[in-house]
């Protein structure tokens, strides 16, 4: 009897612990979803000051436009420093250097730029959160950056070999009267149409290259200016000084290698240099009727950083760093080839450390 009683006891307190936690539980399984972003509406925090943010986003435009000429020009004047001449092992190491910098610059900040567009929770969730139109879309723009780049060649190339065989026909009398030079001239004519198509691979790439970097550039910018929020843009400003350093010290290089006239280099300088700032200055004009997390912005940005991040790693894998690691001057020599793995690992891994902040 009074092993029940206790029996009873115990269940009645067991069952008085277990009660509340069992309600607990369920409350907690059914609470109520948060409720969905306010998209496209101004969103004011703690942090908003439109008049001190006018005055950071000022300072950007003349810092950013300062370090972007800074990072593309020092190549370009590399010439008159002999080891960094483009046939001397610091050149690929700067180069090597710069080329992870642009890697990292399509993975680490374009790209989940892209991911957090288009996989906003201001868009439907059918079809953007279904289907992965990130990645879709920066294969296609790597498939279509080797069509222009596999055509681009062919092209030139057809053009090389239909002017060459005029020549030959024109110059076919001379050629006759001077047997004993028909070898080395065939041999210097084969020198020359290798070198000619190098060279317009390097344009090829420094071209395509800048395009990438310009849009990405436009988008940051427009992302900065139209925000009113001082904390967001302080940090912001010095990692863009640095990003936009280092990516144009990779694109320098290969105006460089290009061997551009000086009208063509002062062109490909302004449009690197002035993009970001331009970008700036349009969001501070668009800021009352631009929202970056509205629904069309979302779309918008996010597919062209979508297209940006293809480009730009399919021409830091294959039209910089393959085409380099792959050529002579690295294949000849294994310490080189050890060096410049670590110049690249140093770019890759310092622009990755700043996706922290930009």
């Amino acid at each position: 009897m009074k092993c029940t009683k206790f029996l009873a006891i115990s269940l009645l307190l067991l069952s008085s612990f277990a009660i509340p936690i069992f309600c607990a539980s369920n409350t907690t399984t059914t609470a109520p979803p948060p409720p969905p972003p306010q998209c496209g509406e101004a969103n004011v925090t703690g942090c908003h000051n439109r008049a001190e943010a006018l005055k950071l986003k000022l300072v950007a435009i003349f810092a950013i436009l300062v370090t972007s000429m800074i990072g593309i020009c020092l190549p370009l004047f590399s010439r008159s420093v002999p080891s960094l001449q483009p046939d001397k092992n610091m050149f690929v190491l700067v180069k090597a250097f710069a080329s992870g910098v642009i890697l990292a610059t399509g993975y680490m900040h374009v790209m989940p730029d892209s991911f957090d567009c288009l996989r906003s929770q201001c868009l439907p969730e059918k079809p953007w959160r279904k289907f992965p139109f990130t990645t879709f879309v920066a294969m296609l723009s790597a498939l279509v950056t080797l069509m222009i780049d596999s055509f681009s060649m062919s092209y030139y190339k057809k053009c090389i070999a239909d002017q060459s065989s005029s020549k030959d026909v024109k110059d076919g009398a001379l050629e006759s009267q001077h047997i004993g030079h028909g070898h080395r001239n065939l041999e210097a004519a084969d020198d020359d149409d290798s070198a000619a198509s190098q060279l317009l691979r390097y344009r090829v790439v420094a071209q395509v290259l800048e395009v990438g970097i310009v849009v990405h550039s436009v988008v940051i910018g427009l992302s900065m200016g139209a925000s009113d929020n001082p904390c967001t843009i302080r940090p912001l400003v010095a990692a863009l000084c640095f990003h936009q350093l280092f990516e144009g010290m990779g694109l320098g290089g290969c105006i460089l290698q290009a061997e551009y006239g000086a009208k063509m280099k002062a062109i490909m300088v302004f449009f690197f240099s002035s993009t970001t700032p331009f970008g700036i200055a349009l969001g501070i004009a668009l800021s009352n009727v631009y929202r970056d997390d509205s629904p069309t912005a979302l779309i918008v940005v996010g597919l062209l950083d979508a297209c940006s991040a293809g480009l730009l790693n399919y021409m830091a894998l294959v039209d910089l760093l393959a085409s380099d690691f792959l050529g002579k001057k690295l294949q000849n020599s294994m310490m080189l080839q050890v060096w410049a793995y670590v110049a690249v690992v140093l770019g890759a891994g310092g622009m990755s450390l700043m996706a922290k902040w930009a």
